[in-house]
């Protein structure tokens, strides 16, 4: 009985070791604030090379001037970002850490809904007109729906104490009011065409002294 135990116990001891080995990977920190977890396996030519998870038959090449750091399986780390004003790299290594902490925390977090909801509202009056004209309302609201400014609520960001840096806010804003223009045109382009419909199905009803389509 002893010995059952103890073969059961080494093998998976075996199964465990070997399944994390499986799992351990290189960390590619991107400019961009997206992170990617592959083994990498070439880095020369100005360029780290991995295996496309998604077409095992094919790499992907990132170039160096698009990568922050890399953090190897081994633990050790190297640095491809410098602070160099000639490259427009204005922040130092630590800003720009967390300038990508922000990205990457608006990217996940932050939804924008109300740009989402007031850009399909604007969609449907302006399709309602059954005018050339309908347009102008959503993708007008597009178009400032980045000059608000951006709430960072406490559940988008992965560490409290981020939010005391200003190069965190910085990204995180960017993040943010890219993702309200993408929305807004989304919503914008919903509600025109649900605006349209509702024109085309109803307009014959509309009051005769409001004339704000085609003529009937």
């Amino acid at each position: 009985m002893f010995k059952k135990v103890l073969l059961i116990l080494v093998s998976w001891f075996f199964f465990q070791t070997g399944f994390s080995q499986t799992k351990v990977q290189d960390t590619i920190y991107l400019m961009n604030g997206q992170v990617v977890g592959e083994k990498v396996i070439d880095t020369i030519l100005g360029a780290i090379t991995i295996i496309n998870p998604k077409k095992p038959t094919k790499k992907i090449h990132f170039e160096w001037d698009q990568i922050f750091m890399v953090r190897y399986a081994n633990g050790d780390k190297r640095y491809y970002y410098q602070q160099d004003s000639l490259l427009s790299n204005w922040f130092s290594r630590d800003e720009m850490w967390m300038y990508m902490k922000g990205e990457n925390d608006a990217r996940k977090g932050f939804k924008a809904k109300g740009a989402m909801i007031g850009a399909g509202i604007a969609g449907i009056v302006g399709g309602m007109t059954g005018t050339f004209w309908g347009p102008i309302a959503p993708y007008g609201f597009m178009a400032l729906s980045g000059l608000p400014k951006i709430k960072i609520k406490h559940n988008t960001i992965s560490n409290p104490s981020y939010v005391e840096s200003d190069a965190y806010i910085l990204g995180y804003e960017r993040v943010a009011r890219q993702r309200r223009k993408i929305k807004s045109v989304i919503g914008g382009t919903v509600g025109l065409i649900i605006g349209y419909t509702f024109y085309g199905l109803f307009h014959s009803q509309y009051p005769e002294n409001i004339n704000v389509g085609f003529n009937k």
